[in-house]
Formats: structure tokens, C-alpha cells, sequence
């Protein structure tokens, strides 16, 4: 009896939540056809992977920043058009305006970083890597091309949201991170272009470094007080959260023999980790409007309105994974790659989002309410936190669920 009530409840929020239910998913499957292009492009590069040693390692930090910064500006956004506070121009001093150069500064500042980390980790993992010249010119020049893109996405959507009363927290993050995927990393493979010449990338890498100079300078001398502030309290993101899509880089480079050699799991890759992030994204974004509108408070237990939206997550898993497994196999088909047998590409991608979907729940609940407590905006936290432990965690699942069912994707 007890369980009937509460499914009643369960399915009479699913109800009240219809319009929610409906743009999400719809924002999910549109991202996830998005989010294939990055795995073609993955697929179809390996040539240039095999020769520039590295790079396998730099493109999950690089593709999983875009995620980072654009993702946690429109889950601001989206908080500030529940508070009411969004105005749909760039004037100066306006919350988009001022998020708008928070993204270019966090852009150039970060691409830096990677370089030179994707740099440091592959040389530790014993890998012949590509100079730190190589790194910097295909992270700045590549990591800025891709963010123009999700720049103007990002703003597009939030004014578009704004006006047709979309709900940006289910809708921003699944479109910001596979337009990431979808533009980063074709981006990052026409950066490479400019390494084959050594005169030219000597040319390109000092540009960049004194472009990233005057972003570090601008960040601690804007005049602009929520710019400052919102730099001030992602620096620790930024800086930390790359090791985690680092790592995830590693593990793909030390199975890159075996990944080369069944190239339809590259199609596989960068969409399921997108949406498993995008996923957590949902969540985290939700948890933050609650929080910050009082909905529900910071407690160790969720609440109801917590665990209803933990149910809509897990909800458009099970439809995006399974949907993920099926396009895959079907694309590598149609391209001729290599891959698994298509029970277990499909059944091993499904598996893989049921290993992954209670890491989303859980950092994603707890993550909300640890940034809340300690007195930080969920929003600078929440979205680029999830986004790059999915990131780690969805590599690790997919090469573990694919392994688990016979397909070879050991290095």
C-alpha cells in the first residue's frame, strides 16, 4: 500500500514535470547526435594520434573544459532566469555580458594549463610525447576555436530559453557539452596543422602564450565584481578538474593499440561520456535552482523533490544509453570500422550506463550540497565538477563493461 502511494506521487511529479520531461529529452537526444560527431572524428583520426604521441591524452581535458566553463555559465543563467534576474542583452555590467568575459578569460587560462599538464602526466606515464610547443599551440588555438562556437550556442540558447520559457537547467547542459564534443575536437585535429611546421608553431605557441598572458592579467584586474568573483571561486575547478579528464586521456592512450584496432568503440566513447556528464549536469543544475530558491535545504538525506529529479535522471539514462549503443553500432556499420558484435556494443554500452548512473546520482546530489554548506555558488561548482568525474568514470565503464563482455580493448 505504502509503495502504491508513493508511486502515485512518484508518477503524479513525472506528470507535473511533463514539460521538463519533454525538452530535456529532446535536448539529450539532439546532443547525442551532436556528441557522434566527435566520435567520427575520434574514429576516423587515428593516423594523426599514432603520430603525435600525446594528444590522446590532451583531448578529454580539452573537449571536458569547454563542458567546464560553458556548462557552469548556463547553469547560472539558468538561475538567474528562475530568481528573475536575466536580461536578454549584452550590456555591460549584465549577468551575460559578464559571464560572456568570464568564458574568454576562463578559455585562454585554461588552454595553457592543459598543455602544459597533458604535457607533465603523458611524460610520467613513460610516454614519447610531442614538445610542450605542440601542446600549447593545439590546446589555445584549438580549445579557441570550439569555444566561439559554444560561446554563441551558449548565449543563443539562454536568450532563446529565456524567451520561450524553456527550463535552461534541463535543456543548457546537455546542448553546451555535446556542442563541446561536437566542435572541440574537429578543432583541435585542424590546430594540428599548424604543429607540421616547426617555424610556424614556434610562431603560433608565442602568440598563444602572450594571448593566455593578457587573460591571467585581465582576470585579476577587471573591474567588474561578479567577473572576479566567479574567476576567483572556479580557479580551483579549473585547475583541479583537468586531472581527472587527464587521466581519462591516459587510460584511452594506454588502450590505444586496442582501441585502433576496434575503432567503433572511438564512435562510442566521446557521446556516451558527453551524456553521462550532461546527465549529472541535469542534476547538479536542478539541485542548484532548488537550493538557491529554498525548494530544499542542504541535508545529508535528499529530500522529496531531490529524489524525483534523481528519478528523471535516471529516467533519460536508460533511454540516452541505450539509444547511444544503438547509433554506434549502426554508424560503424556504416562507415566499415572494426567493433564488437552488436549484442555486445549495445549490450556493453547499456552496462555501462547502469555502472555510471549512480556515480551521476550521487556526486551530483552530494556535490550540490557540499558547495551549498560551505557557503559557494552550486553553480561555479556543480556542473564542472560532475561533468569531469563523468568523464574519468565513463571512460573507465565503457572499457570495463566492453571488456566484461568479450570485446578486446586491452593496449
Amino acid at each position: 500500500m505504502a509503495f502504491s502511494h508513493r508511486a502515485q506521487r512518484l508518477f503524479g511529479y513525472w506528470r507535473a514535470e511533463r514539460r521538463t520531461l519533454r525538452q530535456g529529452l529532446v535536448a539529450l537526444v539532439l546532443s547525442t547526435g551532436a556528441s557522434f560527431v566527435a566520435g567520427l572524428t575520434l574514429s576516423h583520426i587515428t593516423g594523426t594520434l599514432a603520430a603525435l604521441p600525446g594528444l590522446l591524452v590532451l583531448i578529454p581535458a580539452a573537449v571536458g573544459m569547454r563542458g567546464t566553463i560553458f556548462g557552469a555559465i548556463g547553469a547560472r543563467l539558468g538561475t538567474a532566469t528562475h530568481a528573475g534576474l536575466f536580461q536578454a542583452n549584452l550590456r555591460r555590467g549584465g549577468i551575460l555580458a559578464q559571464n560572456v568575459e568570464v568564458s574568454i578569460i576562463s578559455t585562454f587560462a585554461s588552454s595553457l594549463w592543459l598543455a602544459a599538464l597533458a604535457k607533465l602526466v603523458a611524460s610520467a606515464f613513460g610516454e614519447d610525447t610531442i614538445s610542450l610547443w605542440h601542446m600549447i599551440t593545439i590546446s589555445v588555438v584549438g580549445g579557441a576555436l570550439g569555444s566561439v562556437l559554444i560561446l554563441l550556442v551558449t548565449v543563443g540558447l539562454s536568450i532563446l530559453s529565456f524567451r520561450r520559457g524553456y527550463d535552461l537547467d534541463a535543456v543548457s547542459t546537455p546542448m553546451v557539452t555535446a556542442i563541446g564534443d561536437m566542435a572541440t575536437l574537429p578543432t583541435l585535429f585542424l590546430a594540428t596543422f599548424l604543429t607540421r611546421n616547426d617555424t610556424v608553431n614556434a610562431v603560433v605557441a608565442g602568440l598563444s602564450l602572450a594571448v593566455c598572458a593578457v587573460s591571467i592579467a585581465r582576470a585579476w584586474t577587471t573591474d567588474q565584481p561578479m567577473v572576479r568573483r566567479i574567476l576567483l571561486e572556479m580557479t580551483a575547478v579549473i585547475a583541479l578538474t583537468p586531472l581527472l579528464d587527464i587521466f581519462a586521456g591516459a587510460l584511452m592512450e594506454a588502450r590505444r593499440p586496442g582501441l585502433e584496432a576496434m575503432p567503433g568503440l572511438l564512435i562510442l566513447i566521446p557521446p556516451f561520456v558527453s551524456q553521462a556528464g550532461a546527465l549529472g549536469g541535469i542534476l547538479s543544475s536542478r539541485l542548484s535552482s532548488k537550493l538557491q530558491l529554498g525548494v530544499i535545504t542542504p541535508r545529508g538525506r535528499p529530500e522529496t523533490p531531490a529524489l524525483v529529479d534523481g528519478t528523471l535522471v535516471i529516467g533519460f539514462g536508460l533511454v540516452i544509453f541505450t539509444l547511444i549503443g544503438v547509433v554506434a553500432l549502426w554508424l560503424s556499420v556504416l562507415t566499415g570500422l572494426d567493433h564488437p558484435a552488436a549484442g555486445v556494443m549495445i549490450g556493453g554500452t547499456v552496462l555501462a550506463g547502469v555502472l555510471a548512473l549512480p556515480i551521476t546520482l550521487v556526486i551530483g546530489y552530494e556535490l550540490a550540497i557540499l558547495t551549498s554548506r560551505f557557503g559557494l555558488d552550486p553553480d561555479n561548482h556543480g556542473v564542472p565538477i560532475i561533468t569531469s568525474v563523468m568523464d574519468l568514470a565513463g571512460v573507465a565503464c565503457v572499457l570495463a563493461a566492453m571488456s566484461l563482455l568479450g570485446a578486446t580493448v586491452h593496449g
